[in-house]
């Protein structure tokens, strides 16, 4: 807790990052309560009717309270973000690790066939080819996107590894007869995990946002679960005569984005050594 105010209180980005996500957690984990209405529940007498007391956010085609679907938006889009970096940081995390550490024609296959196949191709395009491949659906989204983003965390963890391999604690520990395994987990892991906490907080806003565009293309989730991408995509034909339909989803995708995007930003700069010098310089001259 003593490092998390030190950090809150040293970068104001990461103060407002932290405090939006933070929001969107409580909205995922609360939308049961904090939703004024049924997301699925259709009032077709007030159908595309503009943002009023009743309903803050306006209703949809059908009627549908977009408040209400924009707070199970969020449970949606964080489901899936948390879900796809964590399965892909891990798939990344092991075989980067190992292949960076035993080196040899595992490392050869991993980095140069596998690594570069994936990252040859933009992320959007194979996530939008193995979502067409597996249908949609919330879990074949997530798998889709694990898929095309463990490639990234791969890279990163093996220049790690191959860094911090040779380092006087590794050949200690190699001398004392530890097994790859220990030295693994016990000693190269602990070191090269910032970088990759710090990659996949930033990862979870691209997350977000290839969810929102996989639903947007009909790829995501299944109706009537509620996406912030299939609101959009069922606002295109309400653009001028409804356009809170657009307007609220839209803004509930910029925020989550930013929201990852200023707190990754803000932890990476924190996590290096020369910035968070100079800040601790900075703050004892005052």
């Amino acid at each position: 807790m003593k490092a998390l105010r030190e950090f809150l209180r040293h970068s104001l980005p990461g103060s407002v990052g932290f405090a939006l996500c933070v929001i969107l957690i409580v909205l995922a984990l609360g939308a049961p309560w904090l939703a004024p209405y049924n997301p699925n529940s259709q009032n077709l007498p007030a159908r595309l009717e503009p943002p009023s007391a009743a309903h803050w956010m306006g209703t949809d085609e059908l009627g549908r309270d977009v408040l209400s679907r924009v707070i199970y938006g969020a449970r949606v889009s964080m489901s899936v973000s948390v879900s796809v970096v964590f399965g892909a940081g891990i798939i990344g995390l092991i075989l980067g690790s190992v292949a960076g550490y035993f080196g040899g024609w595992f490392d050869s296959f991993v980095n140069i066939i596998l690594i570069n196949a994936f990252l040859s191709f933009p992320g959007i395009l194979l996530a939008i080819a193995f979502a067409a491949f597996l249908g949609p659906g919330l879990g074949n989204v997530i798998i889709a996107l694990m898929i095309t983003g463990w490639a990234g965390y791969a890279r990163l963890a093996r220049a790690q590894v191959l860094q911090a391999k040779e380092m006087d604690y590794v050949a200690a520990a190699r001398s004392l007869g530890a097994s790859h395994l220990r030295i693994l987990y016990r000693h190269l892991l602990p070191n090269i995990i910032q970088p990759v906490l710090v990659q996949g907080t930033i990862a979870l806003a691209g997350a977000i946002l290839a969810e929102s565009t996989l639903s947007f293309l009909g790829l995501g989730v299944l109706a009537p679960m509620s996406s912030w991408g299939a609101m959009l995509n069922d606002a295109r034909a309400h653009l001028f005569d409804a356009p809170h339909m657009v307007v609220f989803p839209a803004l509930a995708v910029m925020v989550a984005v930013l929201a990852f995007n200023l707190l990754g930003d803000a932890l990476r700069d924190w996590m290096d050594p020369r910035t968070r010098a100079y800040l601790v310089v900075t703050d004892l001259a005052r």
